[in-house]
């Protein structure tokens, strides 16, 4: 199943998406189930964090000829938002993928067993809807791409085994981590010991550097989330492509690891990684006007203008 977040005419509301057309559920909830709006889900969190919901939902929507035509939409007429706009946590990975490593001139690690994941977070502000302009800052030098899958955690849980953690995954989207590769630093700067990292960090965080979309899909819907392949697009050039086969970590091993040291929560995000192919491999990057597509198998296609942060 994929679900949306999508705007009407009476506000924010989740939809069912089904080949072109969209289910607009919030609305049809009373249909679907009887009763009036109580109970009915305003937000793909709701959804999510709702006991059992989504088993009775699957049910009762197994046919999509019994969808209630009077909440039916064109896809292609609806405005879709993030999925999860303000999630509690949205927490990234970096140098998951071996070749990634390399092409940005370091060594990718023969055993991950002896090494552990490199976490981030990056703050609810960084998210932005498909179609949402990925906004160029007013000293950005060096604005990159990197396409990744994210999981969407279903269930709590805090010290969850990897043989487990998939139970806890409620479904998959897409992440773009945008990255400013050259964080403008005052000039005169005091070299410190820990400013390069801190630079690289400080350039994952500008606002609207996750794109976020265009819709979750359901976990069941996913055979293997490491048989899926990943590609990113600039302006219609195909700049990334890789395989979730690749991953350094599989998902099941960085839902165990996160939950290891912070307790994961319903509507939690884990964006797993990118594949080769990024703008600082070439010294290519970003620029106003720019269109960037990034596909990951089962879970769609994310599409994303570029601009300048202070164009209208």
């Amino acid at each position: 199943m994929k679900l949306a977040a999508i705007d009407t005419e009476k506000g924010p509301a989740v939809g069912v998406v089904v080949r072109d057309d969209v289910l607009d559920l919030t609305a049809a909830w009373p249909s679907l189930f009887g009763g009036r709006n109580g109970g009915a889900p305003a937000t793909v969190l709701d959804l999510i964090a709702s006991d059992g919901a989504l088993s009775r939902l699957r049910t009762r929507l197994a046919d999509p000829g019994s969808f209630p035509a009077e909440h039916v939409r064109s896809l292609g007429g609806v405005r879709l938002n993030a999925p999860l706009p303000t999630p509690g946590k949205l927490i990234c990975v970096a140098s998951n993928y071996a070749a990634h490593i390399e092409e940005s001139g370091r060594s990718a690690p023969v055993d991950r067993h002896n090494i552990t994941p490199w976490l981030f977070l990056k703050p609810p502000t960084t998210i932005v809807a498909p179609g949402a302009a990925i906004l160029v800052p007013r000293d950005g030098q060096a604005i990159d791409w990197e396409v990744e899958l994210a999981a969407v955690i279903g269930k709590p849980g805090k010290h969850i085994p990897a043989q487990r953690a998939l139970d806890h995954v409620f479904g998959y989207t897409i992440i773009n981590d945008i990255s400013e590769r050259r964080f403008k630093a005052p000039e005169g700067r005091p070299e410190r010991e820990w400013d390069k990292f801190f630079d690289w960090l400080h350039g994952k965080w500008f606002d609207g550097f996750a794109p976020m979309g265009p819709w979750i899909v359901t976990a069941d819907e996913i055979a293997d989330p490491q048989a899926l392949t990943l590609e990113l697009r600039v302006n219609g050039r195909l700049r990334q492509r890789g395989s979730t086969a690749q991953m350094i970590y599989p998902v099941a091993e960085l839902v165990a690891f996160a939950s290891s040291i912070m307790t994961l929560m319903p509507g939690d995000v884990i964006a797993t990684g990118t594949p080769q192919g990024v703008g600082a491999a070439t010294g290519e990057f970003l620029r106003a006007g720019d269109v960037v597509e990034c596909m990951v198998e089962g879970a769609g296609t994310l599409v994303n203008p570029v601009r300048a942060e202070d164009d209208p």
